[in-house]
């Protein structure tokens, strides 16, 4: 039996995630204002080259930028 979340395409964590979005946007406004600021995350990664770190960069905008050059690409 394949689970549904695998036969989506999806990984374990990025159903998590969507399940999460999904239980906080269901709250009450108030309690609903308060688990979406404990939702939220600031990932940051350098890449490594010869031992040395480069430039810090946001996950969230390289995701971003990673999926709209991945659009562009399939367009093509």
């Amino acid at each position: 039996m394949v689970f549904a979340w695998k036969a989506a395409g999806l990984s374990y964590n990025r159903y998590l995630a969507v399940a999460a979005r999904v239980v906080r946007r269901s709250l009450k406004e108030e309690k609903r204002i308060v688990a979406e600021r404990r939702g939220e995350s600031d990932l940051r990664f350098a890449k490594w080259d010869n031992g040395k770190m480069g430039d810090p960069k946001s996950l969230a905008d390289a995701n971003a930028a990673a999926a709209v050059e991945s659009a562009s690409k399939g367009s093509s």
